[in-house]
């Protein structure tokens, strides 16, 4: 019998209302769920005889009330208000598994659903439209490493132009200008870092989509594409009087300059934002190494046994050093870059971006993060070579035991024999 004529029975009183939660619940079992799922369930089967049990009582309380064979009164005692309240719990019951279901149906399978964003202005946002006269700039890191010469071929093939006129002391960046601009105030340039970020200005989205997918072809150890959009720096930017600066998130560039100054500028700016982006990859990679030992400290605290091997244990340090290496060794983290020493003025810009973006704050938080990562592992590293050395410890006084026992069995066969 269906859930409606269930409904119409039981709750005569109530019907528009009933009438409304059935519908609601219908049509998302119709819409969204399959039946077949749902009665292959066990939970829900139970419901389903539980639901089936109930409905049998009060079919049958009624059919004797017409009948005349109880009262009203007994009927009202043979159906007590908890018989129809547990009707109306085994319906929402139902209604929270059949909903969890089509969640858990409706949801991506083997995707993670990531914390709050690390950057400034992620593009995912709803940000206000823009003003006519406003351009976008937008920073990804997608993958480790990009490998710059045959990735500067496959563009070039593919209709950008390499900006030459650009100083031989920034040889990690490979810079392109590209026709389709996204607005006609400004040319559309594409900085493409060595260490695995790109920046966008003012370049259409069906061309980003096309440097995208061109990058793929020239990555080293890619980063997972939903967090590649996740983690982003977006910001508004645009042409005026005065001298260019950061200014409450948008960045303005003086229209006096010739072109090869500004692209210095817009250097400086991305250098910036390719830091950013960076590191909140190195956020995410960090978060997810202290949910993999997060379970460590309780279970010390308690008094349970770590089930982790010594392989397990060296593993995790290696992977911690490896993330320590690439925050503070092989990146721009901790430093001004040897480009802006006698670049003042363009050392400003950056040093504005990176406070802008919190860059020094980050860094300071994820090498707190990971010195109790490393605390953390030595801990459990020093624990397993207690444990292997007690181990050693026991098997050598067995092996003493074992040749005293020997020495001993031997002296008295030698007496006995005598």
């Amino acid at each position: 019998m269906s859930l409606k004529i269930l409904w119409r029975l039981h709750q005569p009183l109530k019907r528009t209302q009933a009438l409304r939660t059935l519908n609601g619940l219908k049509s998302v079992t119709t819409d969204r769920f399959n039946c077949t799922t749902l009665a292959s369930s066990a939970f829900t089967q139970s419901l389903f005889k539980d639901w089936r049990n109930c409905h049998t009582t009060l079919h049958h309380h009624r059919y004797l009330l017409q009948r005349g064979v109880c009262q009203r009164t007994h009927f009202e005692m043979l159906t007590p208000l908890n018989l129809k309240s547990k009707i109306w719990s085994l319906q929402m019951r139902l209604q929270s598994t059949t909903t969890k279901s089509v969640l858990k149906q409706g949801g991506m399978p083997g995707k993670r659903t990531f914390k709050g964003p690390r950057t400034k202005q992620p593009s995912r946002t709803n940000q206000p439209s823009l003003e006519e006269d406003m351009m976008q700039c937008i920073a990804y890191a997608t993958a480790d490493q990009y490998h710059l010469p045959t990735l500067c071929h496959d563009l070039i093939a593919h209709g950008f132009v390499e900006i030459k006129e650009f100083p031989r002391d920034a040889s990690n960046v490979l810079v392109m200008g590209s026709e389709n601009a996204a607005k006609p105030y400004d040319s559309g340039t594409i900085f493409i870092f060595r260490e695995g970020s790109v920046v966008f200005w003012n370049v259409e989205e069906k061309t980003v989509k096309t440097v995208m997918r061109i990058l793929e072809q020239h990555e080293i150890q890619p980063y997972e594409v939903a967090l590649v959009h996740w983690e982003n720096e977006e910001i508004n930017y645009t042409v005026g009087e005065g001298n260019s600066k950061l200014h409450r998130g948008i960045f303005l560039f003086n229209d006096e300059l010739d072109y090869d100054q500004v692209v210095l500028e817009k250097f400086a700016f991305s250098n910036a934002l390719s830091l950013s982006v960076k590191l909140a990859i190195w956020e995410v990679s960090l978060d997810n190494f202290v949910e993999s030992i997060q379970s460590i400290p309780e279970m010390l605290k308690s008094g349970q046994r770590v089930k982790l091997s010594r392989a397990e244990v060296m593993q995790k340090i290696g992977e911690l050093f490896s993330l320590r290496h690439c925050i503070n060794l092989s990146s721009d983290l901790l430093i001004t870059p040897d480009f802006y020493w006698d670049r003042e003025d363009l050392e400003q810009l950056y040093d504005k971006t990176c406070q802008f973006l919190n860059i020094n704050r980050r860094v300071k938080v994820v090498n707190e993060k990971l010195q109790h990562c490393t605390e953390l592992t030595d801990l459990m590293r020093n624990h397993l070579s207690e444990k292997h050395s007690l181990r050693l410890e026991w098997m050598i006084v067995v092996l003493i035991t074992i040749e005293v026992s020997k020495t001993f069995i031997l002296n008295t066969s030698t007496t006995d024999n005598k």
